[in-house]
């Protein structure tokens, strides 16, 4: 399925300092005339039955080479050999990819943006041992720093139930486990950026993942096609991030009861308990996500709403005793989402976004974007994605700014 992000602004600059009406009308006729002028084309349909449970990752144009000669190699060793290795250990799989980012910013303060940056680079290697145990391994760097992303392995033989442990995306939001390449914008939404990730609490490495014990399972094939209809997750975390131990005693809950009553349509609902413990500080999570999303013929759709009960980090102060206490905020924080998926031809496929997220639960501290985001796919292993986002931060002494990006995409 062609599932691309980006953004094609033909919106001039000058028009950016009007209000939220304005960008907002704009859009809405900015979708209506992508509808109603370009021919979609299911050309990339998507024929997986699963639920989204996790990033699907695809090989690149030189990966393929590697992966295919390796696969060759098993083949002739299992020829020689009295057993086949196929029967212990799978041929692995190597894979790689790119994102490179241009960005401009008429926001006080930070005119121009960030201009040239390297998003990151991302290595993955994955396999089966036993035919049972899948295991993934994805390194990542930005810039100059190199970390671990994924590690786990997972005991699959029954889809009904499946046992994953190591570190991994954690069981929150539809967003949240979905691949950059996938996502539908130059970036996540805010829903996963601050509250599926690390938010607001310095020291926690997270990138939506955390280090835990989870099972999931899909159940009740129903319909024609045999699709599931009901999908469930249950992870047990430590709540401090990727590549962290715990740092107090107690474990963070996530889970997830998901319903797809017809192919392609999948409602979903979150919850997630726990805290998090930085320089003498802990802040409580309590977090819940109602979501929907909808994929057919290449045109996507999809919405979630996530609340959160808990200080930020930035609301404690520690007393002369070292003790920490609240001194600050409201303790509550939401944010959504809708997302718009238009196909337009075999190699282009465009998003419009509205995204919001309020800090303190309150519109004064609303954060609202509006964005325009072409998918230009001109190979599976090629992708331009130019964004417009024009943002109403009731945070910042003026609210209005616009933001330019151009992100390239490429799997190798």
């Amino acid at each position: 399925m062609m599932k691309t992000t980006g953004l094609w602004s033909a919106f001039p600059l000058h028009h950016c300092h009007k209000g939220p009406a304005g960008p907002a009308s704009w859009l809405r006729g900015c979708a209506v005339a992508l509808t109603v002028l370009l021919q979609p084309m299911a050309v990339f349909a998507d024929t997986d039955d699963e639920f989204a449970s996790e990033e699907k990752l695809e090989e690149g144009f030189l990966t393929k080479y590697v992966n295919e000669a390796i696969a060759k190699g098993v083949e002739k060793q299992n020829k020689s050999e009295a057993k086949n290795i196929s029967d212990y250990v799978s041929a692995p799989k190597f894979g790689g990819y790119f994102v490179g980012k241009y960005s401009y910013s008429t926001e006080e303060g930070k005119e121009s943006g960030d201009g040239f940056s390297q998003r990151f680079v991302r290595l993955y290697v994955d396999g089966k041992i036993l035919k049972d145990f899948a295991y993934r391994i994805q390194v990542q760097t930005n810039n100059d720093k190199f970390h671990m992303k994924d590690y786990f392995l997972e005991w699959q033989k029954f889809k009904e139930f499946r046992v994953k442990i190591g570190q991994f995306k954690r069981a929150f939001t539809f967003e949240n486990p979905m691949n950059p390449w996938d996502v539908g914008n130059g970036n996540y939404s805010q829903v996963m950026l601050k509250l599926s990730n690390s938010g607001d609490y310095p020291g926690e490495n997270s990138s939506g993942r955390d280090q835990g014990l989870q099972i999931q399972g899909d159940l009740f094939p129903v319909g024609k096609d045999k699709h599931s209809l009901l999908h469930y997750q249950l992870m047990v975390a430590n709540g401090q991030g990727i590549n962290c131990a715990d740092a107090n005693k107690r474990k963070d809950i996530l889970g997830t009861i998901q319903i797809q009553p017809i192919k392609g349509l999948v409602l979903g609902v979150f919850g997630w308990t726990g805290n998090f413990t930085y320089n003498g500080v802990t802040a409580d999570r309590e977090r819940y996500a109602i979501s929907a999303k909808y994929d057919a013929a290449d045109w996507t759709f999809r919405s979630e709403y996530v609340h959160s009960v808990g200080h930020r980090y930035a609301d404690f102060t520690i007393d002369e005793h070292g003790e920490a206490y609240v001194s600050g905020g409201t303790g509550r924080a939401d944010a959504w989402y809708a997302t718009l998926g238009v196909p337009c031809t075999a190699w282009l496929k465009t998003y419009v976004k509205y995204d919001v997220y309020r800090d303190q639960g309150t519109w004064g501290s609303a954060k609202s974007i509006y964005s325009v985001t072409p998918h230009i796919r001109l190979h599976k292993n090629l992708m331009f994605q130019p964004q417009f986002n024009y943002v109403h931060d009731r945070n910042l002494a003026k609210a209005d700014y616009c933001e330019f990006w151009l992100e390239t995409y490429v799997r190798f």
